[in-house]
């Protein structure tokens, strides 16, 4: 019942589901997700624990403000700068090959559709394969979608895939801030009273965010190595050139902005941001 108070808020339909559109299950019967583009997004740590899939509207909305969801509430993602949202050509691209990909993938998130479905996913999004890579593909009867990503960073642009041989795809680098309205402990400082009794506050925190280019073979197979072993002067500047590397911080939070921003490094100063 809660996610349905939080879509209603966020899109206006009390919808059970975080998914775009519909899902259809056969016999007539279909889950209903969000219906449409929203102003406000929804991300949710439950997504970092494989639990659930969000969709491309809650993702991307209008304004780069986003509802988090966690196991005790809820908190506030937010940008100053709408740049945050902004893709380059190839991330364009492949937000256009999720989302016709979702639109097949009836398995309620899984990441694989079956092969008629992937028929009319290479037909809606202009991608051609060389005939024995689309029969390796096509061989299980089914279509993951981490295999058919690695494909389309071996398949050239001209063939609609994601091979780029400029290699010009910078990596991101922006601020965002997270604030946290349900009281929070504060150990240091002022914090306590007392001597050992922490009070409590509402608390917003600044992170530096840096998005590694993906768009390489090397790039991809490093990334599932690890998923399976496991800022600029103006703020409201965002920079596509290389940011100076800092040190790579970690929190529950980060696990929810990377299913947003896959493999983002964030970084911050003073208290971990809390989500709970």
């Amino acid at each position: 019942l809660l996610q349905e108070i939080v879509n209603l808020l966020l899109c206006g339909e009390a919808v059970p589901n975080v998914f775009d559109g519909k899902m259809d299950l056969g016999g007539g019967m279909s889950l209903k997700g969000i219906p449409s583009d929203v102003e406000v997004g929804f991300l949710t740590l439950l997504e970092s624990l494989n639990l659930c899939k969000v969709g491309q509207y809650l993702k991307c909305p209008k304004w780069p403000i986003w509802v988090v969801g966690s196991e005790s509430h809820y908190t506030v993602l937010f940008a100053l700068n709408p740049n945050v949202q902004e893709e380059n050509e190839l991330e364009e691209r492949e937000s256009k090959i999720r989302r016709a990909f979702d639109a097949q993938d009836q398995s309620g998130g899984g990441g694989f559709i079956a092969v008629e479905g992937f028929q009319q996913v290479l037909r809606d999004t202009d991608i051609t394969f060389p005939s024995d890579k689309l029969d390796d593909l096509c061989n299980a009867g089914v279509i993951v979608w981490s295999e058919f990503w690695q494909a389309l960073l071996q398949l050239d642009k001209r063939a609609g895939g994601m091979k780029d041989p400029t290699g010009l795809m910078g990596k991101k680098q922006f601020t965002i801030y997270h604030f946290n309205g349900i009281a929070k402990s504060v150990l240091n400082g002022s914090g306590n009273t007392g001597g050992s009794t922490p009070i409590q506050r509402p608390r917003i925190c600044k992170l530096n965010v840096s998005v590694p280019p993906r768009w390489t073979q090397d790039e991809y197979l490093a990334d599932v190595v690890s998923s399976s072993a496991s800022g600029s002067k103006n703020d409201s500047v965002l920079s596509l050139a290389p940011p100076v590397q800092t040190a790579c911080q970690h929190a529950p939070l980060v696990d929810c902005i990377r299913t947003r921003w896959p493999r983002a490094a964030c970084s911050w100063s003073g208290d971990v941001p809390s989500i709970v």
